[in-house]
């Protein structure tokens, strides 16, 4: 319909004795749409575009950085619980083992699964129902691991105790994920997806967010001087700087010759870092920080963490099993699935804000499906290998999107085969577990602020002068912190005197994103209102133009072809998380041909007519 509107307006327009030449074929087409979306939301590098591979180093690292927060967390938390608390060298053994699965994890979803510039990582909502199964009384900790002067950390029998309680978080960890791939791979998540607007999603993002504010201040209030320097630092990289460009020397034409490159809006976060990190250490050389523990501001020293690196390995290889055989219990399967179901809502939040941030259209329903399948098989490997963790999207790593403005799949392959690299370089990966803790609570702090604004912004397709959903999104987000606060505060009142269903029930109302996403979606679907006053008729919109679109089948089509140049038959197109074939027919998206020459007397186009496809 399109080509025969433009050959009708080509057609109508006066034409002379010259020749009408338009040089435009399906290539330059998507390659001009490319850098118009690429300009308009102002990206440094699109998701298609491949940087110089010493950038993609260096961005990787960034990535890294900004994740290693959230993967160092876990294993510290899980510590106390698996009596590792006087073990150092043991802590950073997970912390390995964390990485190099996080590094995993991270190349299969780019690559198989969703195929957004996403991180994979240790995730939160494993932690409490965790902790829950570990503090039964088959469980806690005997006395004498308790005091650092008892244990021996070279003897069988602490290696035991330790050994069996990770042992049982594995079982339990690779049984729950198996739920996730069913219902990723089985296309049940993407049949709710035709269900779930903006009203939906909005509280969900939002809330990936907003109740980290407490964990984030306490790091930052470590030492508030520290922690606003690197405040002070991204926002002035990021924003204020983001369009001075820098001369750097190029060698390049066998000589040596400078070359404006956008500096501060290509590393923000890392340059703030690294500036406030050393700081940290001339301030720790200098004494001027605090050496008594129990001072305000000791924890922004940076050799308050030197056994971890000291102890550490240069080498060491994680495998599946280097633990023991996983055990399994009924109480700790039950206590993991609940996290699965706040991982898997809280994923597809991120894909969302992720696609958003990158210039990508909306993830169709095959990619939702494969995103959430491939993280459930991150999680039986988290399992095989030991982290005591599952994995799942990383939601501090989509706001280093939206503040870098570098949204390159590549980049994020770089950072996979960088979680990789740590994770078999113990000694390296020790090393950034001395980042001082103010400097990672500023990062934070900025970087929640972005994810929480990313997803408000998903209320431009709903019409917010209607009453009703003002009422949804603003009872969703009070909710979904009212009620974890106070099921935090009072877990003795929602006992049934069924364990299981205990810590179920606990951890899904401990999740604000589940509580936030669950009441917008069945206000959203219960409450009367017009489509287009809830927005999914613009959402839907959306979704139909992501699936014809030819940059989707780009960004979310399988690599080498697969599924639209082999194994295209009926049977695998049946699959829920199977690439689409474009259609032919209505809404096809094809190229038509159109000659348009200046007709002789004898009325034949001479010989340099020249040929215009659209």
């Amino acid at each position: 319909v399109r080509s025969a509107m433009a050959s009708r307006e080509l057609a109508s327009c006066p034409m002379g004795d010259g020749v009408l030449s338009s040089h435009t074929d399906g290539q330059g087409g998507k390659k001009d749409g490319q850098r118009e979306r690429s300009s308009s939301s102002h990206l440094a590098y699109s998701i298609l575009d491949n940087p110089p591979w010493y950038l993609c180093i260096f961005l990787g690292i960034q990535h890294f950085l900004t994740a290693l927060g959230g993967l160092v967390a876990v294993p510290l938390i899980l510590a106390k619980g698996l009596c590792l608390q006087h073990d150092p060298l043991t802590q950073s053994y997970l912390m390995s083992t964390m990485f190099f699965v996080a590094g995993i994890c991270t190349l299969l979803q780019v690559a198989l699964g969703v195929r957004l510039p996403i991180l994979q990582g240790g995730t939160f909502a494993f932690v409490a129902p965790s902790l829950a199964m570990l503090s039964l009384p088959a469980w806690q900790c005997p006395e004498w691991t308790l005091n650092a002067s008892q244990v021996n950390t070279s003897s069988p029998e602490f290696s035991e105790e330790w050994q069996k309680r990770i042992r049982e978080l594995q079982g339990a960890i690779m049984v729950a994920s198996c739920v996730q791939m069913l219902v990723g791979f089985s296309g049940l998540i993407g049949f709710l997806m035709r269900f779930i607007g903006p009203l939906t999603i909005a509280p969900t993002i939002s809330l990936v967010a907003l109740p980290l504010f407490d964990s984030a201040g306490s790091d930052a209030g470590i030492h508030w001087g520290i922690s606003s320097l690197t405040i002070f630092l991204i926002v002035l990289f990021s924003q204020y700087l983001k369009n001075v460009a820098v001369p750097v020397p190029v060698f390049g034409g066998g000589k040596c010759h400078t070359s404006k490159f956008h500096l501060f809006q290509v590393f923000p976060v890392l340059l703030a870092l690294c500036i406030s990190w050393l700081f940290c250490f001339v301030l720790t050389v200098t004494n001027t920080l605090p050496s008594a523990p129990t001072a305000y501001g000791f924890l922004a020293r940076t050799d308050t963490k030197g056994s971890v690196l000291s102890q550490a390995p240069w080498f060491r290889f994680p495998y599946p099993g280097q633990w023991g055989l996983p055990t399994v219990s009924l109480a700790g399967v039950f206590g993991i699935i609940a996290g699965v179901i706040a991982s898997m809502v809280e994923s597809v939040g991120d894909y969302y804000a992720c696609a958003r941030l990158v210039g990508a259209p909306p993830p169709p329903k095959h990619a939702l499906n494969r995103g959430i399948g491939i993280e459930g098989l991150g999680c039986l490997l988290a399992g095989a290998w030991g982290t005591g963790n599952g994995t799942t999207s990383y939601s501090e790593n989509v706001g280093a999107l939206g503040i870098t403005r570098v949204g390159s799949r590549i980049v994020i392959v770089a950072a996979g085969c960088v979680l990789l690299l740590m994770g078999i370089f113990g000694k390296i990966g020790a090393a950034f577990a001395t980042i001082p803790t103010p400097v990672i609570g500023g990062m934070f702090l900025v970087m929640f602020g972005v994810i929480s604004a990313v997803g408000i912004s998903n209320l431009q397709y709903v019409d917010m002068n209607s009453s009703r959903n003002l009422f949804v999104f603003g009872f969703s987000i009070y909710c979904g912190l009212a009620i974890p606060n106070w099921v935090n505060k009072n877990p003795e009142k929602l006992q049934t005197g069924i364990l299981q269903l205990d810590q179920v029930i606990q951890v899904l109302l401990t999740t604000g994103m589940f509580v936030g996403g669950l009441l917008g979606f069945v206000l959203d679907n219960t409450i009367p209102g017009s489509q287009e006053e809830r927005g999914l008729l613009a959402w839907s919109q959306i979704q139909e133009e992501s699936e014809e679109a030819l940059k989707a089948s780009e960004v979310y089509g399988l690599p080498c072809g697969l599924g639209t140049k082999f194994c295209t038959s009926s049977c695998m197109r049946a699959l829920p998380f199977w690439p689409r074939l474009e259609r032919h027919g209505k809404g096809d998206v094809g190229t038509s041909q159109l000659t348009l020459c200046s007709q002789s007397a004898s009325g034949e186009c001479p010989w340099n007519a020249i040929e215009t496809r659209m």
